[in-house]
């Protein structure tokens, strides 16, 4: 039997089930797609530039880019439908800042998943022996949560002047020719965004993964263990001083019972000086 079916049918996996290892997983999943579809982005679009002069003309302007979407790097001709001279343009803006740092916290937290993922399944008796490894994995995991809420956000802001930026209306704008009514400019077609879209997406996913994923680890720790110890031991005092409490209360209750009704009856004397006056009263007559 190889090591991995040894590995399996020893239950080594089992730990996949449990919602700390499980989220892990997930973590990992999703950091692939968050860097891969905002990584791996490249688009474009295609304007076309009707001159008076048709020799002039050209009807297809191919403008592409890509990530890290420093777009005023982007640079392309366009006819001025002034003689055979043209015009060079190029896009407004630069998102690379908040691209690259989102793909840089995908990446590290791929990779931070990934040993995770493999420690907890094969390493798992180290992992609980003491308390720094859990330690240890509270801490990233609170500082990947900021890290994906700051690099969701900052991104969805930078996909959005990327989307400004390379609207064919704004482009066109740009562009001398289109300024004068007698020449006709027009988008062939737009970029597609459906893959930088689903990047914000998976962005917040992985927020909200590694923000749940917080109290789980928290258990691990010795943190967790110890407030629980301070919870259960004052109960453990009340409830104890509460039965000695009624105890004593319940003795003193009924030692004092009878001392009342001892009190209160009456004694041999008492009845025996009652009658008594009476019959001297009788003697007197």
């Amino acid at each position: 039997m190889d090591p991995v079916s040894q590995l399996a049918s020893a239950g080594t996996f089992r730990v996949l089930k449990e919602p700390l290892a499980f989220l892990r997983a997930l973590e990992l999943l999703f950091a692939i797609f968050a860097f891969a579809t905002c990584g791996g982005y490249s688009g474009g679009l295609r304007l076309s530039v009707d001159c008076v002069n048709k020799t002039e003309s050209n009807l297809s302007i191919d403008v592409a880019f890509a990530y890290p979407f420093r777009l005023h790097q982007v640079t392309f001709e366009v006819p001025t439908c002034e003689g055979k001279e043209l015009q060079k343009v190029a896009l407004i803006g630069d998102s690379s800042s908040s691209a690259e740092f989102f793909v840089t916290v995908a990446v590290f937290a791929f990779l931070y998943s990934l040993a995770a993922t493999v420690v907890y399944i094969f390493f798992q008796n180290k992992y609980r022996e003491n308390n720094r490894g859990p330690l240890i994995d509270f801490i990233v995991t609170v500082v990947f949560s900021f890290l994906w809420l700051v690099g969701s956000s900052a991104w969805a802001k930078g996909l959005s002047d990327v989307k400004v930026a390379t609207d064919p209306k704004e482009v066109l704008l740009l562009m001398s020719a289109c300024k004068q009514p007698s020449n006709k400019c027009m988008a062939v077609h737009s970029p597609v965004m459906s893959s930088l879209n689903t990047s914000v997406v998976f962005g917040f996913l992985n927020f909200i993964l590694w923000a749940g994923n917080i109290w789980f680890v928290f258990k691990e720790t010795g943190w967790h263990s110890s407030s629980q110890r301070y919870l259960s031991d004052p109960v453990e005092r009340h409830s104890s001083s509460y039965n000695q409490g009624g105890y004593n209360q319940d003795s003193y209750g009924s030692s004092s019972g009878y001392n009342q009704q001892a009190s209160l009856g009456p004694s041999s004397d008492e009845f025996g000086q009652q009658p008594g006056g009476p019959a001297s009263f009788t003697n007197q007559i």
